[in-house]
């Protein structure tokens, strides 16, 4: 069933570890409503936020009739139990588990049962009224639930070769089919929240069926055409509440302000435009448009070289969950949720298919080492929603334009897609290492790990030995199964000046390629190659139009961004400074949340001449010194509630 990468890497695997043995069964739990835990509003004060319970399950039995009762939470409630599937068949994928298995199987017959007979599958209209199903797009989320399915479904295909599953994905499929597209007497619209693009996208991989593939684009090409679709709809509903209201959110938070080939901007739901991004960079890369690929290209450009943060986190202001305008990035009021990073890496993989750039690897390096791990606790059963880069636990208790703004994880959340996403972003970590670029392999990721990948006529063997995210090199065994020549892009990493090369134990000039090094191997023949990178303490600073930074300073090092944290470092975070000349040191303390690299160096605190009571005074305050600890910025707010701090006065 095509390529097949098995991750060996010690840090990868506990992760991957914690997901299978932690995580999964915590979801379950939640999701059955026993897990026994308080679900936080992701917003305080927010009394349209349902946090009484999960009721996912209970809302695909009732809509199976096998239970009695009404629809309880968000009407994209089913996604939830979607991904956590998605999850599970990556987790099969890479290990067998008989019990788990058991379980995944009751819950596709649970949602096969749900299924209404002409593949209509949506617990919410299911429960509260079928007849107004495909009348309120903007808030009802049944595009964007079944695309989550049909991924999960895709998934759980590929891992065990399950049919039943797969037929549930291509009914419901043909159910949208049926209502949606250009002809007369069908529905000439989309959903509010992209993603069905995505998992059309998917199931016309697998299946190679052409109206899937017709029916992602329409839905991309469709949208931005008639900006009132959503106000039109709401006009005219009488149905069960589908969010209503939101239709009157601006046309650029739905992307629906412009057709998407017009779009020069990243605007509106950050999550939605990503995901609107992964449909449409896929469409390129699968029809070969060249006029979607420059649409790709530009999107991409204004939110990677514009707005997006530095640990790779994206969305600025909490209204809308949105972007807002080039060079806009508070730390302490943004957004940056889990989901949004999660959605980069995806556009990111998709454009490496079209484009071998390792600029695409390097985002997505940057994103999941750094704002997508930060979503989970170490102990797999905490999750951020918002990723913040800068927190205060008394002004995220006190300031309501912070109380999304979380100084350490909940358990679970009233909008809970971001937990189970980061669940099936970890279990499918293999599908990034390598992109195969006409039948060129791209190494992307470096992960110690053991790979077989198709190419026309045979198999490349790839084994990665390293201590990546810490060590400093990566070795290569790479065995060429094939009947031709192998041509394989080693990623140059982009943080790095002082990188080498060795094939068979001799070092060769470098050659960078837009950030690949190619070599060839030949057909039968096997080569060993290792790249030696240094991995230096960088010092990054931001363009001056990100007002908020100026004067600051961000510390990396390799693919991790660091930070401050209070328990390290006392409180009042932001009367600390790191002089330019301050000689920074590099130590990896095993014993610290599980193993961490330590940056430390010399820096002052500052402090107010005169008494505290003196708001304002014609003093200079003065400063003492002081030793300042930086962490990984993922693995903060695991040691209690405390003040954090990524960018850092210089």
């Amino acid at each position: 069933m095509g390529n097949r990468v098995n991750i060996t890497s010690e840090f990868w695997a506990r992760y991957r570890n914690l997901v299978r043995t932690e995580m999964i069964p915590f979801q379950w739990n939640v999701l059955n409503d026993i897990a026994g835990i308080k679900i936080e509003k992701e917003r305080l004060n927010d009394e349209g936020i349902p946090n009484e319970k999960s009721h996912a399950i209970e809302n695909f039995k009732i809509a199976a009739g096998r239970t009695k009762g009404t629809h309880y939470g968000w009407t994209f409630q089913d996604s939830d139990v979607y991904k956590w599937l998605e999850a599970v068949a990556y987790s099969l994928r890479e290990k067998m588990d008989p019990e788990l298995e058991k379980k995944s199987l009751e819950v596709i017959d649970l949602i096969a049962d749900a299924q209404e007979e002409d593949g209509y599958l949506d617990t919410f209209y299911s429960i509260l009224g079928i007849d107004y199903r495909y009348q309120s797009l903007a808030g009802s989320h049944e595009l964007y639930c079944m695309g989550h399915f049909i991924e999960a479904a895709v998934a759980y295909y590929d891992a065990t070769g399950n049919e039943k599953v797969l037929n549930v994905a291509k009914k419901a499929a043909d159910n949208i089919y049926d209502n949606f597209g250009p002809e007369e007497g069908k529905i000439h619209g989309f959903d509010g929240h992209e993603e069905i693009e995505i998992g059309l996208l998917r199931l016309y991989h697998v299946t190679k069926e052409a109206r899937y593939l017709d029916l992602a684009k329409y839905f991309l090409m469709e949208r931005g055409k008639n900006p009132n679709f959503f106000r039109e709809q709401a006009a005219k509903y009488e149905g069960p509440n589908a969010l209503g209201g939101i239709e009157k959110m601006p046309d650029t938070y739905f992307q629906n302000h412009k057709p998407i080939l017009e779009q020069e901007t990243a605007e509106g739901h950050a999550v939605r435009v990503v995901y609107m991004c992964t449909a449409l960079a896929d469409l390129a890369a699968t029809t070969g448009d060249k006029e979607i690929f420059e649409a790709c290209k530009r999107l991409w450009e204004d939110i990677t070289k514009r707005r997006m943060y530095v640990t790779g986190g994206i969305g600025s202001t909490v209204n809308g969950e949105s972007f807002t305008l080039d060079y806009d990035l508070p730390n302490d009021t943004m957004y940056c949720e889990t989901c949004a990073a999660i959605g980069l890496i995806f556009f990111a993989k998709q454009m490496l298919r079209i484009e071998p750039k390792a600029e695409y690897a390097l985002v997505m390096e940057r994103a999941l080492y750094n704002c997508a791990l930060a979503g989970m606790a170490l102990d797999g059963k905490h999750f951020f929603y918002v990723n913040p880069l800068e927190v205060n636990p008394l002004k995220s208790l006190r300031d309501p334009g912070k109380s999304h703004v979380k100084p350490v994880r909940p358990s679970w959340l009233g909008c809970a897609c971001c937990p189970p996403n980061l669940a099936r972003m970890i279990t499918s970590l293999d599908d990034y290492v390598y992109t195969i670029f006409q039948d060129t392999v791209l190494i992307n990721q470096y992960i110690d790990s053991d790979a077989k990948l198709a190419l026309t006529d045979g198999k490349v063997e790839i084994v990665q030995r390293t201590n990546f995210p810490w060590d400093e090199q990566v070795a290569f065994e790479i065995k060429n199964n094939s009947k031709s020549q192998a041509k394989i892009g080693i990623r140059l990493p982009g943080w790095s000046a002082e990188v080498e090369i060795s094939i068979n134990g001799a070092p060769v000039e470098l050659v960078s390629e837009k950030g690949y090094h190619y070599i060839t191997v030949d057909a039968g023949a096997s080569v060993e190659a290792k790249l030696t990178f240094s991995m230096p303490i960088l010092r990054n600073y931001c363009n001056p139009l990100v007002s908020e930074d100026i004067g600051k300073v961000a510390i990396s090092r390799g693919p991790f961004v660091y930070c401050l944290e209070g328990v390290d470092n006392g409180t009042e975070l932001n009367c600390l400074r790191l002089p330019d000349d301050s000689e920074l040191n590099y130590e990896y303390d095993s014993s610290l949340l599980s193993g961490m690299g330590v940056i430390s160096g010399k820096g002052y605190r500052l402090q107010a001449s005169e008494s505290k009571d003196s708001l304002y005074t014609n003093s200079k305050p003065v400063e003492k010194e002081a030793k300042l600890k930086f962490i990984p910025y993922f693995a903060w707010a695991n040691r209690g509630e405390n003040e954090m701090e990524v960018w850092v006065r210089e």
